[in-house]
Formats: structure tokens, C-alpha cells, sequence
């Protein structure tokens, strides 16, 4: 009789679910509760999955995660559709409760609800927090925590080295110098330690604009900025954490696979160093103006972001109504994911896209931002990354230093074909799955030798 029950209430779930499916996107056979939660594995990348479900059931394709709807898109032509086409169906995120507590119930500027606050949040990062000029206000800050790390690496040369603690020890000094040991020793009281740094800028208020740190600007736009929604001291520290960690983890996630790639192929590796040492040899050190004059160095990066984009899935929006993508109904509060990764390992759009090869991009008009949906580490639309403009300084000039300053050996005698290159677990970023342990020689300029 039991037996007989069960089996009537799977009949019934089963025929509920087809009938919701009336013009959805193609997808998977769902399962009764777990939906398509088992064609997933931890020992598998998500966003590999993805792209092997993407090719079989097309760039717009309609999952279900347990009871979440969820639309994954696949491709630039779906990408493009979504994000620009009909943009703002899909400019809001969901809020689930787990993000609820790091972003102070969504008071901060990636999940924030579509509206006017998030408006006034966007507004205040793009023209006051990390606009060209502020970010050029910190080049001071950003040349002594890497001249800091040179010399630290520099006292390892000839002896193996865990080279991704350093960069992400470096990046973290860039986005906050002051806050980095604090925040980095206190993760379970960082709301704590934020609302102390918040009060130390406080008592100690500088009365000069273009050196004012990121909390200080904060700080006069509460006291003198005459916004439309007052923004409390949640708001801040909800913006502070947004930048510190989100910009931290996507500066130190590229340039550690940039640094990967590069040992990984010694004819760019050489490349690199030459252009590097060609225009700083005469300075013996590098720094942001020369840095101008460089140009493989950024086809390296672009190359980069595309084969190992920080965040491979894209932060998921939420559909605001129903409407339709691609001759589908989406319907209303859908999660919605972009496969970024899988974008940019579209071969419609990329000669070997498993190739790390950044040529690719020379004499190219393909860019990251936002205007080429075959490439948009940083998203696209309304809800665009507004740090890139924060993000590629930080990501250049310590990968232009390493390759600088250091030759670089693998330990133990290990073999190129042996450096492992596969994904880690998927976090805020996808890092290494293993720490990149490299041995650094120092490299004597010869303007400086004798």
C-alpha cells in the first residue's frame, strides 16, 4: 500500500513538472525533488559540465538545481541576447540566503537589488571610488607593496618558493594595504575589524582629495555627498568588502594563472622577459609609466582572462518578469547563469581555443569590456564589473615584476608536462588546484652589473 502511494506521488510530481515545461528552453530530463542535480560531480569542474550539457541541449538551455529554475547560457549569440538585447529583464541577482551575511542582506554593490540604490552603489564606485583618475592615485601604494614582495622573493632566489602565497599576500596589500593583516587574521570578525577601520578614518580625517584612500572617499560621500539614500555605515562596510575581497581574489587568481601559463610555454616566457628587460633594463626596476611603452605583457593577460576567466560562471542574475531569450519563456524569478568560460572556448569564435596563445589578440579589436560577448571575464550590461579599470593595474604590474626581476625554474627537476594545470575547487575564483612552487633566480640588469 506504501509502495502504491510513493509511486502515485512520483507519477504526480512527474507529470506536474512536464506540465510547467510549455516553450521552456531545452534541457536535461529532470528528476522528482533533486531536478539535475545528479548529472553533477566534485570531481568534475561546473562550468565543464555545463559546457558539455550546452552542447548537446543548445545556448540557452533550462536546468532545474533541486526546485531552483535555473537558464544557462552557453553561448556569445545567447550572451549578447541577455545581456544587451533584453538587459534589463535580467539586471537583478537572487538573494540567497548564504550571501545574505557577507553582503550585509545585499546592501553591497554585486548583489544589490536593480533599482535605485544600486543605481546611486554603481554611480559612486565608477565616478568616485574607481574611476581612472582615483585609481592612478593609488600607483604610489600599489609600486611599494610589490617593490616589498620583489625584495621578499628576492632573499628565496635559488631556493624552491611558494609563488601563490606571495601573490595573493600581494594583491590583498594592493586593494588595502592598511586593512590587509587585520581583515586577513580576523575573517570571522571582519565586521568587527571593518567598523574599526571605518571609526580609525574617522578620528584621523585627511582634508586631501586625491591621495584619499577608499574608506575617506566613502566617508565624505556620508558626511557632504548629498545622495538620494543616505549611505549608512552597513552600506560602507558592505562596499569595502566588496572591493577588497572580489578585487583581491580576481587580480591574484589572474596573474597566478598568467604565471602558470607562461612556465608553461617558454617561447612566450622569453618573449615576455625581453620586451620587460628591453625598456627597463636602463631603471633596473619596473614601474606603471613604463609600463605603457609594453604590449605583449597585456596580450598575455587578455589571453589569460579568456582561457582561465577568475570567476569561469559569471554571478548569477535573476529574470525581474517573464519574457522571452531566444524564442523561450523564461519565466519570472529564474536564476540565471552565464558560462563565461565556456564563451571563450567557443571554437565559432576561437582557433584553438584550448591554446594558450596570446598572439591571438594582436591587431584585434576583441576586448573585456563588455562589448564582446565571446570574452567577457568581467560580465556585460548594466551589471558589468565597475573595477576593471581597478583590476588591470593590479594585475599588470606584479606579473610584469615577476617576469622582470626572476628567471624561473621548476623544483625537483620537474618537467614542463608535469606542472599540473588543472582547476581548484570553485570558490569566489577558480584558483590552481595545487600551489604554484617555483624556484626564482635573480636577474642582474646589465646597466647595473660591476
Amino acid at each position: 500500500m506504501l509502495l502504491a502511494a510513493l509511486f502515485f506521488i512520483l507519477i504526480l510530481l512527474i507529470l506536474s513538472e512536464k506540465s510547467k515545461t510549455k516553450n521552456l528552453p531545452p534541457g536535461p530530463r529532470k528528476l522528482p525533488i533533486i531536478g539535475d542535480l545528479h548529472l553533477f560531480s566534485t570531481s568534475y569542474p561546473i562550468h565543464n559540465r555545463l559546457r558539455d550539457l550546452s552542447k548537446k541541449y543548445g545556448g540557452v538551455m533550462y536546468l532545474k538545481l533541486g526546485q531552483v529554475p535555473t537558464i544557462v547560457i552557453g553561448t556569445p549569440e545567447a550572451a549578447k541576447e541577455m545581456m544587451k538585447t533584453n538587459d534589463v529583464c535580467f539586471a537583478d541577482r537572487p538573494n540567497p540566503q548564504s550571501s545574505a551575511l557577507v553582503t550585509y542582506n545585499f546592501l553591497d554593490i554585486a548583489y544589490a537589488p536593480y533599482g535605485d540604490y544600486w543605481r546611486q552603489l554603481r554611480k559612486i564606485c565608477i565616478v568616485e571610488l574607481l574611476s581612472t583618475k582615483r585609481v592612478q592615485s593609488f600607483r604610489s601604494i600599489r609600486e611599494e607593496e610589490v617593490a616589498n614582495r620583489i625584495r621578499d622573493i628576492s632573499s628565496s632566489s635559488g631556493k624552491p618558493f611558494n609563488l601563490s602565497k606571495r601573490i595573493f599576500a600581494l594583491t590583498y596589500g594592493i586593494t588595502a594595504s592598511e586593512m590587509r593583516t587585520r581583515l586577513m587574521n580576523a575573517r570571522d570578525e571582519a565586521d568587527r575589524v571593518i567598523e574599526s577601520i571605518i571609526n580609525d578614518h574617522r578620528a584621523n580625517k585627511k582634508t586631501t582629495g586625491e591621495t584619499d584612500d577608499i574608506v575617506n572617499v566613502l566617508l565624505k560621500l556620508q558626511d557632504n555627498g548629498n545622495l538620494q539614500f543616505s549611505l549608512t555605515n552597513t552600506s560602507i562596510k558592505a562596499v569595502i568588502l566588496d572591493i577588497f575581497i572580489a578585487g583581491s581574489e580576481t587580480s591574484s587568481t589572474t596573474v597566478e594563472w598568467a604565471m602558470s601559463e607562461v612556465l608553461k610555454n617558454p617561447r612566450i616566457l622569453r618573449k615576455a622577459q625581453e620586451e620587460l628587460r628591453k625598456v627597463f633594463d636602463k631603471k633596473g626596476k619596473v614601474d606603471e609609466e613604463g609600463l605603457q611603452e609594453i604590449n605583449y605583457l597585456k596580450l598575455i593577460i587578455k589571453e589569460t582572462l579568456r582561457m582561465h576567466p577568475p570567476g569561469p560562471l559569471l554571478i548569477p542574475r535573476e529574470c525581474r518578469e517573464s519574457c522571452e531569450l531566444n524564442g523561450y519563456k523564461i519565466p519570472a524569478k529564474a536564476k540565471v547563469i552565464v558560462n563565461s568560460w565556456a564563451l571563450a572556448r567557443d571554437p565559432n569564435y576561437w582557433t584553438e581555443p584550448d591554446t594558450f596563445y596570446p598572439e591571438r589578440f594582436l591587431d584585434s579589436t576583441v576586448d573585456f569590456k563588455g562589448n564582446n560577448y565571446e570574452f567577457i571575464p568581467f560580465g556585460a550590461g548594466r551589471r558589468i564589473c565597475p573595477g576593471i579599470s581597478f583590476a588591470t593595474p593590479t594585475i599588470e604590474l606584479p606579473l610584469a615584476n615577476f617576469l622582470y626581476h626572476f628567471d624561473w625554474q621548476l623544483p625537483g627537476g620537474m618537467k614542463l608536462e608535469n606542472l599540473d594545470m588543472s582547476d581548484g575547487d570553485f570558490g569566489t575564483t577558480v584558483r590552481r588546484r595545487s600551489d604554484l612552487l617555483l624556484i626564482p633566480v635573480s636577474y642582474n640588469p646589465p646597466s647595473l652589473e660591476g
